[in-house]
């Protein structure tokens, strides 16, 4: 038994935190009032400034496993996953091999169930080693509980295969995630085109390489009645093109951005500093307020990370050398509320709606809330401590991050999922 004393309570419906008590019983929330008063054998935790928000999930995560597990694992991603308030996450199937078939997807989940401690659920490739030229298993990862189906490391290039795959698949009620990049115009650059990129004296990649796909994509899954998902939207017009599909109501269309496109643009690459590549590419400020605007507004359904770990040797190369990608399930939390949250930019409510609720939602997953009768599947959030991003306290294997070694207001304190305590600061 938990009782948490003088918490405030976080939720997707109200702006508004609700003071109060939360008694956790045998892993339920079994009341919640003011002055509870504390069962015997009770532990008590005077949470008094402290948030409760329901656990996090993220529904883009790269934890590389199988196939390039020296950079990170499912058991170190988890536990980074833990560490920034996460209890849930999809994996992207860009792995070696891909998991584009039922007996892939069923080592990965098998894996998962011994070696991570929160739920870890895959997506599927689209296509046969995500090579944009044949079908994946569809059917043998449907049956395995596969939803989401995406190539992501790459669009699927031929237009005619990806609307064969959404006519087929839309049949067991998955839906499509895309990665959006036309290949020839974006390069391996990862570098906006702009005044940056002149400066650095690297050729960029056009926000139009993501904007064309975004647009293509959506217009298959109107012809093919699918659902599409658009992942790590980075651009203003690329914002405004899902906006404007949404606001037509004839496609199921649905859109993530990541905290990293809403913090960074391509200044913040200085001294080529690898730790800010990633594709798509930070764009402008123009852009990151656009984006901020368009979460606010719900254009996006959800916030992802798009974690994407890399060993120190690779992301040491230069910078057109180094790998796309930064890590990101430890640092989300901390610096959506360092960064906005604190300064009023949106509340706790949108924070729990678009980074818990929606991507549950999205995956077709129960929604954790507190609310008496509810499994505990929740965190307590200092709003007043510090979190430093030392390699000491991460957790993931790579470290790849903006965030490292510097510090942001608020803490992880604790993370609870059902009857066991997963973290505690």
């Amino acid at each position: 038994m938990l009782l948490l004393q003088n918490v405030r309570i976080a939720s997707e419906n109200s702006p508004v935190l609700t003071e109060g008590d939360v008694l956790i019983v045998e892993g339920k929330i079994q009341e919640i009032g003011i002055g509870l008063k504390a069962p015997k054998d009770a532990r008590i935790i005077d949470a008094r400034g402290r948030v409760l928000l329901p656990g996090m999930f993220d529904a883009h995560v790269h934890f590389r496993a199988p196939g390039f597990e020296n950079k990170e694992t499912i058991t170190t991603g988890s536990e980074a996953a833990i560490n920034g308030g996460v209890t849930g996450v999809v994996m992207m199937p860009n792995t070696r091999p891909a998991l584009d078939s039922a007996t892939a997807v069923d080592t990965v989940l098998e894996n998962a169930k011994h070696r991570s401690r929160i739920p870890v659920y895959t997506s599927g490739c689209v296509t046969k080693n995500r090579e944009g030229k044949e079908l994946a298993e569809i059917e043998g990862m449907h049956r395995l509980g596969v939803r989401m189906l995406t190539d992501d490391g790459d669009s699927t290039n031929d237009p005619a295969v990806l609307l064969r795959a959404m006519q087929y698949a839309t049949e067991f009620g998955m839906f499509f995630a895309s990665h959006c990049e036309v290949p020839e115009l974006a390069g391996p650059r990862a570098l906006n085109e702009g005044v940056m990129s002149y400066r650095l004296g690297i050729k960029g990649s056009p926000a139009c390489a993501e904007e064309i796909i975004i647009d293509r994509d959506i217009r298959l899954a109107k012809a093919a009645g699918a659902h599409v998902h658009i992942q790590h939207v980075s651009s203003k017009l690329g914002l405004e093109t899902i906006r404007y599909w949404k606001s037509r109501g004839d496609v199921k269309v649905t859109a993530e951005v990541a905290p990293h496109h809403l913090l960074f643009t391509d200044e913040h690459i200085g001294d080529y500093d690898t730790n800010y590549k990633m594709n798509p590419p930070l764009r402008t400020q123009a852009d990151c307020d656009a984006l901020l605007e368009g979460l606010k507004e719900g254009v996006f359904d959800l916030i992802a990370t798009d974690h994407a770990p890399h060993t120190p040797f690779e992301k040491a190369q230069d910078f057109l050398s180094a790998p796309n990608g930064i890590t990101g399930l430890e640092t989300a939390l901390v610096s959506l509320y360092h960064f906005f949250v604190q300064s009023e930019k949106f509340g706790w409510d949108l924070v729990v709606k678009r980074y818990s609720a929606e991507p549950r939602r999205l995956m077709g997953l129960p929604v954790p809330t507190i609310e008496v009768g509810q499994p505990a599947n929740c965190l307590l959030f200092d709003t007043e401590a510090e979190t430093t991003f030392t390699k000491d306290f991460m957790k993931s294997k790579s470290q790849n991050t903006p965030f490292i070694d510097q510090t942001l207001k608020g803490s992880v304190d604790m993370v609870i999922l059902g009857e066991e305590i997963l973290l505690e600061r």
